[in-house]
Formats: structure tokens, C-alpha cells, sequence
């Protein structure tokens, strides 16, 4: 997702600098910032998927808990209804049936809110550092 935050680095050089207000420029950056967070947080989250295939489950709900991930990372990509989506969700329902479906755990608030800290904090740190940057960083290199 991209932003036009008037730091040409996020935004492609699309677009031209411009005088804001402080509370314009404060809203700006702070959504910036926030989509700059929801990256990172993606990013961490594709890197665990990016293990499973390295995991032996060790249990028929350790497999339908590996189904369970790959069914829902692609739900928005391409057309359900093609191979293999309904054939994977066929083995999900008859495997849940012999199982039964997976215990739904929410992680305690206290780890979300961590979690949501410690990515506001790294996109703070990165947002920062590119509007610190200025105006040399359109400066022709010699």
C-alpha cells in the first residue's frame, strides 16, 4: 500500500513537495507510519508460513492445522473454485470430521498490544529516518 506521505521515497517520486499544515503534516505521517507497521507485521507473518512446509505435524489436527493456514493464505488470490481449492477444502471438512475442527485460541491482549507496539515503533524508526533524509535525497549523485 502505498502513501502519498510527500516522501518521495514511499511514494514512487510521484509526487511533487508541498507546503501542509502541521495537523495535515501530523495525520500524514502517523498513517504512514501505521501502514508502514501493517508491512512489517505481513512480513513477519509470511515468514512463518514461509516454515510450515519445513514442519512434521505429528497429529491428524497438526495436519489440519497446516491445511487450515494454506486454505486461508489463498482465499483471496485466484478463483476458489479451480483445482486444487475445492479439493483441499474436501480433505479439510473430512479430516475435520474425524478430528473435529481445531480449538480457536486468541492470543492475551497484553501480547497483541506488544505486538502492535513493537511495529508502530519499527515504522516510526523507518518513516523517521526517511523524512530526516530531506531534500538530498533527490540530489543527483556525482
Amino acid at each position: 500500500m502505498m502513501v502519498d506521505t510527500g516522501i518521495q521515497v514511499l511514494t514512487a517520486g510521484a509526487s511533487a513537495p508541498r507546503r501542509r499544515s502541521a495537523a495535515t503534516s501530523d495525520a500524514a505521517s502517523r498513517y504512514a507510519i501505521a501502514c508502514e507497521a501493517e508491512v512489517l507485521a505481513m512480513t513477519e507473518a509470511l515468514k512463518l508460513q514461509d516454515q510450515m512446509p519445513d514442519l512434521r505435524s505429528s497429529s491428524l489436527l497438526g495436519i489440519v492445522a497446516k491445511l487450515e493456514m494454506i486454505a486461508g493464505a489463498d482465499r483471496d488470490i485466484g478463483d476458489p473454485t479451480d483445482f486444487p481449492w475445492p479439493h483441499i477444502a474436501s480433505v479439510l471438512k473430512d479430516l475435520k470430521a474425524i478430528t473435529g475442527d481445531l480449538h480457536r485460541s486468541r492470543p492475551d491482549r497484553a501480547i497483541t498490544r506488544a505486538d502492535v507496539e513493537r511495529y508502530w515503533n519499527e515504522a516510526t524508526k523507518f518513516v523517521t529516518a526517511l523524512s530526516d533524509e530531506g531534500p538530498q535525497r533527490n540530489a543527483p549523485v556525482s
